[in-house]
């Protein structure tokens, strides 16, 4: 019997995050602390997932610089299968750098992720057994058009695929393959994009998500930051839910965590209610480190925040 697993196709980099130690002056230099990590949104979440006990295997590239060999190490002892990862030569790995604010919120990010490119067509046919063997399709946006074409419309007739805009620039990438997504995880300002419609008040954002319906896509999740998640799907659910507020230290790797839990619930066949506390808590772990990601990401500690929350300690 074949081993179920969870299969991502996307980003894997070095994160350098930076956090100020105060109100950020610009064009100054700002004390603040530094940390150095594996990073990329695919890449997160399936760490995430991993951590959280599912197994999972990634298609993605990485240079034969340091870097990558450090992703590569790094994420193979967390868990990740990296036997169908492309290691291209004389190649820069993926990197991504975030300042946070004082209080821990995303100030501004730069991203490249020009080494992507090198997945391409050719090489899923050359590794299509991987994909055709998942229990699931988690991917992000920043693969080229071709890729996204082949992904979408080739194996989402078998394939749930999930997916995470990134950012207002890369929904742009992926609107029109929401036909192909059977789930999404947009923040507010990324909904905007997706819908070509404004997402300001309560009533938009659900009017938006019934856009997104209406497309193809069977569940989302929108993401409203400190206010929680609004969920909406395909059979006219509508559900609005937050957690008390916690500490946040590092708020960069909230969505990566969040959409971990919801990958999780739906192999595991939750009901919305349980995902959505399951996604939840899973986020506030993310945010409880300075680490992109929480070594202590588990079950154990994502079901304590669920008690804690309801009250039972």
């Amino acid at each position: 019997m074949k081993k179920e697993y969870v299969l991502g196709i996307g980003a894997a980099n070095i994160d350098i995050n930076g956090r100020s130690n105060q109100p950020i002056i610009l064009h100054d230099s700002n004390p603040g602390f530094m940390s150095i990590s594996a990073g990329g949104v695919t890449r997160n979440v399936l760490e995430n997932l991993a951590r959280i006990g599912y197994p999972c295997k990634i298609i993605t590239a990485i240079g034969d610089d340091n870097n990558g060999k450090f992703i590569k190490k790094y994420s193979t002892e967390a868990g990740i299968d990296f036997s169908y990862a492309l290691t291209v030569k004389n190649k820069n790995s993926s990197s991504y750098l975030c300042i946070l604010n004082e209080s821990g919120d995303m100030y501004i990010s730069l991203s490249d992720m020009h080494i992507i490119n090198n997945i391409t067509v050719d090489y899923l046919k050359k590794v299509e057994e991987v994909i055709l063997n998942a229990k699931i399709i988690t991917i992000d946006p920043c693969l080229s058009e071709e890729v996204l074409d082949f992904i979408c419309k080739k194996h989402s007739k078998d394939k749930e695929i999930f997916c995470d805009p990134v950012s207002s620039a890369y929904a742009k990438r992926i609107k029109k393959y929401l036909p192909y997504i059977h789930t999404i995880k947009p923040n507010e300002l990324e909904l905007a994009v997706l819908t070509d419609y404004p997402t300001h008040t309560k009533q938009e954002k659900i009017k938006a998500c019934k856009i997104l319906i209406e497309k193809g896509v069977k569940r989302v999740f929108v993401s409203l930051g400190k206010e929680g998640c609004l969920y909406y799907d395909n059979l006219g659910n509508c559900l609005t839910k937050s957690f008390n507020e916690v500490e946040m230290i590092n708020a960069s790797g909230a969505g990566d965590s969040f959409m971990a839990g919801v990958i999780y619930s739906y192999v595991n066949d939750f009901d919305i209610e349980k995902t959505l506390d399951f996604a939840l808590a899973a986020g506030i772990v993310a945010i409880s480190t300075t680490h992109t990601i929480n070594p202590e990401m588990g079950l154990n500690k994502i079901e304590e925040i669920i008690l804690k929350e309801r009250g039972k300690k």
